[in-house]
């Protein structure tokens, strides 16, 4: 076997590895998300949609719809049990195109109660990311960047089906 047939094989193995290990991590991080919500009482997609609204927030009800990728309905929900459960507000939207746009805030003093929650996961990272140097923590990023920017666009195709 040459050279060149051996390096393609190591590769794909590799390769390989790596699409496994990215469905592990998946699957774990999915069983924290769940052990997450759990605690706080909430159900795993309305974490979700409250991980969406204090990161990108405050959005309006339809454009977290389609990032969660959610029917308004079974959002309209979501966003009843989080404000019930004071994890979220809802304003009227300024700039709405009427007097009923809304747009829903994340409740500021709630987030240390999330938090808290995944900082054995984040002391877990920063001790893992602390024996890498700055070029490969650049590379570790733009790798992470890459493959979710390569999961929306699998989402979003999925999606206009």
């Amino acid at each position: 076997m040459s050279s060149i047939q051996e390096d393609g094989r190591a590769r794909r193995r590799a390769v390989t590895g790596i699409k496994d290990s990215l469905r592990d991590l998946r699957a774990q991080l999915s069983l924290l998300n769940h052990r997450v919500s759990t605690r706080l009482g909430l159900r795993d997609v309305d974490l979700d949609c409250l991980e969406l609204v204090q990161k990108q927030g405050p959005l309006t009800p339809s454009a977290l719809a389609r990032l969660a990728g959610l029917h308004p309905a079974t959002l309209t929900g979501v966003l009843d049990r989080l404000q019930r459960a004071g994890w979220i507000t809802r304003s009227r939207d300024p700039d709405g195109p009427d007097r009923r746009a809304v747009l829903v805030h994340a409740a500021k003093d709630r987030a240390a109660d999330v938090y808290a929650l995944y900082a054995g996961m984040n002391t877990a990272m920063d001790d893992l990311l602390a024996g890498y140097s700055d070029g490969e923590l650049a590379l570790l990023a733009d790798f992470l960047e890459r493959t979710t920017r390569a999961g929306r666009v699998a989402t979003e195709d999925l999606t206009a089906d």
